[in-house]
């Protein structure tokens, strides 16, 4: 489906007239020939993330005037993982590439107010717990740990169908993390979702369906087997652990009848 080529930690992902969904920096809408996944190096803290890329796929030897494409750049994904890591999964019409890092979990409790009871509807209020549980436009600072999924299809997707399968990859992704890490995943973690212009056209992606079931077990197994690659050893910086930088959505929302 791709030709997968790994060069100083560049994963290029390469089909002519693909067409491109991405969750990640300059996202969007695109078609082109290739997707790139770029391994950054610790501490990694530029943000200007097009000259960047512009100066790894050179120095990789995959710049080129094709490359760019139609509809804006190539879709490009950045990890703290180094490609040795990556891993390909392929089932049907579907193909995955996943990296897996975990160094900065993104929690989700479901009991998150412990010391305060919530009512009826599993509601707590801010006043009564004294805890500020108003959201806030503050974003958490960038990680290098990011689990990145590329989801290729050969068939043809509708509109939705494309954007549904980000949902079905990324709901694949959290609960085979929570499976096996402990967490649904982490505060930089981003999908790109492939499909061809010219293959049969697929109406709907959902679980029920040819792509969307591929999908759901090409995630799960590329994501695992990254995760082995990764943590040959088990040693997994999740909630047991000791995951030095991470989020925890410990507040509570406002719940309401309508």
């Amino acid at each position: 489906m791709f030709e997968a080529t790994v060069r100083d930690g560049v994963l290029r992902l390469r089909r002519p007239g693909t067409r491109w969904l991405s969750t990640g920096w300059s996202g969007g809408r695109s078609r082109g020939p290739a997707a790139y996944n770029v391994a950054v190096p610790e501490g990694f803290e530029r943000t200007d993330l097009g000259a960047y890329r512009d100066e790894r796929l050179a120095r990789a030897g995959f710049k080129s005037e094709s490359d760019a494409g139609r509809g804006g750049d190539p879709p490009t994904l950045f990890t703290g993982v180094s490609m040795e890591h990556a891993r390909g999964a392929r089932r049907g019409p579907v193909v995955a590439y996943a990296t897996v890092g975990l160094s900065n979990p993104a929690m989700l409790p479901m009991d998150p107010a412990a010391d305060g009871a919530g009512d009826a509807d599993g509601a707590g209020d801010a006043a009564e717990t004294g805890r500020d549980d108003q959201a806030t436009d503050a974003e958490p600072p960038r990680r290098p740990g990011t689990v990145n999924l590329i989801v290729g299809t050969t068939r043809r997707l509708a509109d939705g169908a494309a954007a549904n399968l980000v949902a079905v990859a990324a709901e694949a992704k959290a609960a085979t993390l929570l499976a096996t890490a402990g967490v649904p995943g982490t505060t930089s973690d981003a999908v790109v979702v492939a499909d061809d212009p010219d293959g049969k056209p697929a109406a709907f992606s959902g679980s029920a369906t040819p792509v969307g079931a591929a999908a759901r077990v090409c995630v799960r197994d590329a994501v695992r087997a990254s995760l082995r690659s990764r943590y040959p050893d088990g040693d997994l910086p999740g909630p047991a652990g000791d995951a030095e930088h991470g989020v925890v959505a410990d507040e509570r929302a406002e719940v309401f009848k309508l």
